[in-house]
C-alpha cells in the first residue's frame, strides 16, 4: 500500500531447480537475489533470519519446506504486525505455497522505508467516514471479539463441528476443544487477543502460549479446531495449537492437511484421537517421505495413497468445517463457486432455508457480496455492505460510484472466476460433492444429506438475485 504496489507478479522458472531466491521489494523497485542459504528452512526461522537484514517496518512472504517440494496443500505464509514479525498469516486454500515453489521462490521481503500510506481523493470525507464506521463497530456487538474459536459450541450444535472424517456432526469433545478454554488461558500463561493487520479494529486473533508462558501460535481458528481436531478425534485444544504451529511452520493449510490426516485414519493406518502420530506426520512432510508428499498433497491425494474412497471434497480440495450436509446453501457454493469447497465464498449459516431456489439464491448472493469484499480489501469479519464498500471506494477515487456498478463488479469478478475454470476443464454437470456428502447422513437419525439436485445447484449461476436483496446483506466468513 504504501509503496503503491497492487500486486507483485512473478514471471518464468530458473533452469537449475536446486537453486533458491528471494525477492526484495522497497522504495528503490524490485531485485531478484540469492537465497540458498535459506533452502529447506522452516517459515519461524527462516522469516526470523530474512527479517533481521531489514528494518523494523518490514515484512515477509515465505514459504516453507511444504511450497519448496510444490505440495498441493502448502501455503503462503506472511509474517504477523507485531514487534516479533512471526509468519502466523498464511494464504493457505488451493496450494498457492506450490506456486511460489516452482518459481524457486523462497521469500518476498517488503521494506517501505519511509513512504507514506496513500492519502484519498476526498480525505477529509474519507477518514470521517473510517472514524463513523470504526466508532460503530466498536459502539457495537463485535462477535468476533473472542475470534472465530468461540463458535465452537454453536457449530457443534448445528451438527457442524465435525467428527472423524466426517463420520458424525457433533464432537463428544466439543468443551475442550471450544475457543473458551484458550481464552481462559490468557490470564495464567499470557498471549490474548490482537489484530492480524496494522489498524484492524476486529482484533480477532488470538496469540496462543504454552503452559511455562512462551508462545505457541496464532491465531488458532475455529476451522483449525474442527481439522486438525474433532475431524481427526483429537480431544485437546493444545494439541491442535501444536498441530497449528507446525502446520505454519511447515507452511501447510490446516483444513486441507486436518482433512487428510483423518482420511489416513480412518483408512485403518493410524488411531483416531493420536495427536502425536499426527504430529510426526507433519514433520515428515518437510522430510519429503512418501507418506509427508501424500497428506501434504491433501485429501485426495492422500485416499489415493490408501486406496480409500471415503474423502470429503469439491473440486478436489477438502470440504471445511461447515458442513454443506445441515447448511445446503453453503454446500451449493462449495459445489458450484468457483473456489470449489471455500466457505469464504459463500458462508450462509441458516439451516433453516429449505426451498431449493432460495438455497441457491443465498450462495449467490453472498458470494457476489463476498467477492466484492474480498476485492476491497475489506474483512469480511467487519461485515461490510456493498453499499459500505461504494462510498468507501468513491471518496478513495474521488468519483460516484452507483449501486449498480458495485453490484455489478461481484457478478463480472465470478463470471472471470468461472471462465478460468472453463478454459481448465471445469463442467457444470460436474458441479457436486463427494458421494459420502451426498450418500451419508448425520444429525438426528442420520437425515442430514447434501441432497440437493444438480439443476438447483447450477442454478446459481444464473445471475437472478435481485440488486435489493444484494444491498441487504452483510458479507460474512
Amino acid at each position: 500500500m504504501k509503496l503503491g504496489y497492487r500486486a507483485i507478479v512473478v514471471k518464468g522458472q530458473p533452469k537449475d531447480r536446486n537453486k533458491r531466491y528471494g525477492l526484495e521489494v522497497d522504495e528503490k523497485g524490485a531485485r531478484i537475489v540469492p537465497a540458498d542459504d535459506y533452502k529447506g528452512m522452516w517459515n519461524y526461522a527462516s522469516c526470523e533470519k530474512l527479517l533481521a537484514n531489514y528494518s523494523k517496518n518490514a515484512s515477509a512472504i515465505s514459504i516453507g519446506p511444504a511450497g519448496e517440494l510444490m505440495l498441493s496443500g502448502a501455503s503462503v505464509a506472511c509474517t504477523d504486525q507485531d514487534q516479533e514479525r512471526r509468519p502466523a498469516r498464511h494464504a493457505a486454500r488451493g496450494g498457492v505455497g506450490a506456486v511460489m515453489g516452482s518459481k524457486c521462490l523462497k521469500w518476498v521481503a517488503v521494506d517501505p522505508g519511509k513512504a507514506k500510506f496513500r492519502a484519498a481523493a476526498d480525505s477529509k470525507g474519507f477518514n470521517a467516514l473510517n472514524k463513523k464506521y470504526s466508532k460503530d463497530y466498536l459502539d457495537g456487538p463485535q462477535m468476533f471479539k473472542t475470534g472465530t474459536s468461540s463458535v465452537v459450541p454453536i457449530a457443534n450444535m448445528l451438527n457442524t463441528f465435525v467428527y472423524k472424517n466426517r463420520t458424525e456432526g457433533q464432537s463428544p469433545d466439543a468443551a475442550q476443544l471450544d475457543g473458551a478454554r484458550i481464552v481462559e488461558s490468557f490470564e495464567e500463561r499470557g498471549g490474548g487477543m490482537h489484530n492480524c493487520m496494522t489498524g484492524c479494529i476486529v482484533s480477532c486473533s488470538n496469540i496462543v502460549h504454552d503452559a511455562e508462558g512462551n508462545y505457541k501460535t496464532s491465531a488458532l481458528e475455529f476451522e483449525t479446531l474442527t481439522l486438525l481436531g474433532g475431524n481427526c478425534g483429537i480431544a485437546s485444544w493444545e494439541d491442535v495449537a501444536d498441530l497449528d504451529r507446525l502446520c505454519d511452520d511447515v507452511g501447510l493449510d490446516t483444513v486441507e492437511t486436518g482433512a487428510a490426516i483423518a482420511i489416513y485414519m480412518d483408512a485403518g493406518e493410524m488411531e483416531y484421537g493420536d495427536a502425536e502420530g499426527a504430529k510426526r506426520i507433519l514433520k515428515e512432510i518437510a522430510e519429503g517421505t512418501e507418506l509427508g508428499r501424500a497428506i501434504g498433497n491433501g485429501a485426495v491425494a492422500t485416499g489415493k495413497h490408501r486406496k480409500h474412497a471415503r474423502v470429503p471434497h469439491s473440486r478436489g480440495q477438502a470440504i471445511p468445517a461447515w458442513d454443506p450436509r445441515p447448511l445446503k446453501a453453503t454446500g451449493i457454493t462449495y459445489a458450484a463457486g468457483p473456489m470449489g469447497a471455500d466457505h469464504t465464498a459463500g458462508l450462509i449459516v441458516n439451516p433453516g432455508l429449505v426451498d431449493p431456489t432460495d438455497q441457491a439464491r443465498a450462495s449467490q448472493e453472498a458470494q457476489i457480496v463476498n467477492a466484492v469484499c474480498d476485492s476491497s480489501g475489506f474483512c469480511q469479519f467487519l461485515q461490510p455492505t456493498l453499499d459500505d464498500i461504494r462510498t468507501y471506494y468513491g471518496l478513495l477515487y474521488g468519483m460516484d460510484i452507483s449501486r449498480e456498478q458495485i453490484a455489478d463488479q461481484g457478478w463480472e469478478i465470478l463470471c472471470d472466476e468461472w471462465k478460468f475454470n472453463e478454459a481448465a476443464g471445469w463442467k457444470d454437470e460436474d458441479n457436486k460433492l463427494a458421494d459420502c456428502m451426498v450418500n451419508e447422513g448425520i444429525g438426528p437419525d442420520n437425515s442430514l444429506k447434501f441432497d440437493v439436485a444438480l439443476e438447483t445447484v447450477n442454478l446459481s449461476k444464473q445471475r437472478f438475485a435481485s440488486r435489493d436483496e444484494l444491498f441487504a446483506m452483510k458479507a460474512s466468513g
